[in-house]
């Protein structure tokens, strides 16, 4: 499979695509050499954008030294992935020590429970085929959509699309996510200016609101 190119499509993660590939740690994909202009741009590889092309490295079988005529145990990696959510209530304050619990699957009927830190921490292991997940805390649910979060630079839409899906996880309004900057995107943007002096108030997000908004979001 050597100098095989995957596009990347909106709702894909590395490891998804690694295991895609016969890959268990999708790092052997993202550190290949043919893919040092993917690690340039995309430097956080947990955020990538539909369009991107990954080198898929050829996949060198392992080999096993073994006696015969024995029994002989061997461990195959579980293809995971970390969910990391931070959560925090309308003032900003971490949702700490919280229970929850999370459901999916194609039933809903997958469950999976347990408490958020004293950071308001959700960190929970999660099958790599699980897209979408309803997440119920404090009395509130939200529906996830695992891996579609957009980079905000180096991005074909300009980073809109990167930039509504932080406000909109922030709590800002920002409507449909679309990859344009409608009335409501750019009301939720002078939004998260005048909640971040000394941000200019201009609904505009240049390079300073970026920056601040990472930064606040957290990636």
């Amino acid at each position: 499979m050597g100098g095989r190119i995957h596009i990347v499509q909106q709702g894909e993660c590395l490891s998804r695509i690694a295991a895609r590939y016969g890959f268990t740690d999708w790092h052997v994909v993202y550190d290949a050499p043919e893919n040092a202009e993917l690690r340039r741009l995309r430097p956080n590889p947990n955020v990538i954008h539909p369009g991107d092309r990954v080198s898929i490295p050829e996949l060198r079988p392992r080999e096993h030294v073994a006696a015969t005529a024995q029994r002989h145990q061997f461990t195959v990696r579980s293809r995971v992935r970390e969910l990391r959510i931070k959560l925090r209530d309308a003032e900003r304050q971490p949702l700490a020590n919280q229970p929850y619990r999370l459901t999916f699957g194609p039933l809903g009927d997958q469950l999976l429970s347990g408490t958020t830190d004293g950071e308001g921490l959700l960190s929970q292991r999660l099958p790599l085929d699980v897209e979408h997940a309803e997440l119920e805390l404090s009395g509130s649910s939200w529906t996830l959509a695992i891996g579609h979060l957009n980079p905000v630079n180096d991005a074909r839409d300009s980073g809109v699309s990167g930039i509504q899906g932080r406000l909109a996880n922030m709590g800002y309004d920002v409507g449909r996510i679309d990859g344009v900057i409608g009335p409501r995107t750019r009301a939720a943007i002078e939004a998260f200016q005048r909640d971040h002096p000394p941000l200019v108030v201009d609904g505009t997000c240049g390079p300073l609101t970026r920056a601040r908004l990472v930064q606040e979001y957290g990636t």
